[in-house]
């Protein structure tokens, strides 16, 4: 009898397999077709090795972003030049792909934890959990699972931990850095969180020009170099460091608002719950 091959999650490849090519279909048009994608530095892509890679990008919606990576990285290994054009791409998709997402967000309904099937390294947040602030230690299963799909491929994560811009770099991405010396990818992305709602699930607005600069691997002593170090050359290198920050966006202004209103609900129900 033939072996289901499983990845090391215990995930079946084959059922990952067509979810990938299932949601590349679907979700394509969002990047080439309702909008459109402008792609720089794809060529990096092709040029990395197969496993021990970690992708640090700024965030702005919770699935959209990952989803265009998805895109990108595969088009780039069928030798497409900063372009996701033809989507034959994705019927031979890199199924070693992950990304770092927080457990609360992948349980929230039926379509994340499909999503979390098809890559998710899911983490519990140290600092936030059910639209309250925390305080929590960092659990260690959640960092050897990171560790786990490092050794395994490629992982995505967005180290500022939320889609609000300008917030700082939680200190776990360089300790994840030092202790797994992975090949570190910066990634700029743009325009997402104007395309769609916070979710990254629905179009908000169409016509809207997409960005993702893929930046050149940053350079790092990982025996050496402090943590400070490493957190100050990812702020940078996804152009998150406040120097960055010349005049604040009405919009981005308007995220912070809608952040203020949603934990102000969420406390109200919190109250009326164990009222």
């Amino acid at each position: 009898m033939k072996l289901i091959k499983r990845n090391p999650f215990g995930h079946i490849l084959f059922l990952k397999l067509w979810l990938i090519r299932i949601f590349g279909l679907i979700s394509h048009r969002r990047y080439r077709g309702f909008n459109e994608l402008q792609i720089e530095g794809s060529e990096i892509i092709r040029d990395l090795p197969e496993t021990n890679v970690l992708f640090v990008s700024n965030h702005q919606t919770y699935f959209a972003d990952v989803t265009a990576m998805f895109h990108v990285f595969n088009a780039a290994l069928h030798e497409r030049v900063d372009s996701i054009k033809h989507i034959s791409y994705i019927w031979n998709p890199k199924l070693n792909i992950y990304f770092v997402a927080a457990s609360e967000t992948m349980k929230s309904g039926l379509l994340p934890k499909i999503f979390a099937y098809a890559g998710s390294v899911s983490i519990d947040r140290t600092w936030r959990a059910k639209g309250q602030d925390v305080n929590r230690q960092v659990k260690m299963s959640d960092i050897k699972n990171i560790g786990i799909a490092l050794e395994d491929g490629w992982v995505i994560t967005f180290p500022q931990g939320t889609t609000t811009p300008f917030k700082p770099i939680r200190r776990g991405t360089a300790h994840i850095i030092k202790t797994f010396k992975p090949i570190v990818i910066p990634i700029v992305i743009d325009g997402f969180r104007r395309s769609f709602d916070k979710k990254g699930l629905m179009i908000k607005k169409r016509g809207i020009l997409q960005s993702m600069v893929i930046k050149s691997p940053l350079e790092i002593d990982y025996e050496n170099e402090s943590v400070e170090s490493i957190i100050y050359k990812i702020e940078m290198a996804i152009e998150q460091h406040p120097s960055f920050l010349k005049v604040t966006p009405a919009e981005e202004i308007q995220v912070d608002v809608y952040q203020k209103e949603e934990d102000e609900l969420n406390s109200q129900r919190n109250f009326w719950k164990n009222y």
